[in-house]
């Protein structure tokens, strides 16, 4: 079940830029930096109250996300929804008639299991289900 939204993801095309940006003229609190290899993805992260913000850049220059700035330059990228059951709610959104853009969840920033849903399926909003892994 989808229990909160977990962060929303802003594409950069100069990442240190972005991070100076929303660290030292918004005065948020980074969190630190991490490359997702499944992704292609170099991220940062951001804390506000209630939720996070991430910074996403193409790791060496590919990867959806380099396709993402090419097309239309920096801007919201998608909004991220924790859930507790990744596969279930994969099952019932599948049922609604939404796609994904993969067969399964991937992994993703923080040890989190990850899956998109196709924003033609989303009214055109591209939108991330997030599983924090177990311990």
């Amino acid at each position: 079940m989808i229990r909160r939204l977990d962060h929303v993801a802003v594409a950069v095309p100069d990442l240190e830029e972005g991070i100076r940006r929303f660290a030292e003229d918004l005065g948020l609190s980074f969190e630190g930096r991490e490359d997702v290899e499944a992704a292609s993805t170099s991220t940062a992260f951001f804390s506000v109250p209630g939720t996070h913000i991430e910074l996403i850049h193409p790791l060496a220059g590919q990867g959806p996300v380099a396709t993402f700035l090419e097309q239309r330059g920096g801007g919201l990228h998608h909004l991220c929804f924790e859930t507790d059951d990744i596969e279930g709610d994969m099952a019932h959104l599948k049922e609604k008639g939404y796609r994904f853009l993969s067969d399964g969840p991937k992994p993703g920033a923080h040890g989190k299991r990850i899956v998109f849903l196709h924003p033609k399926s989303t009214g055109g909003v591209l939108i991330e289900l997030s599983q924090p892994t177990r311990p």
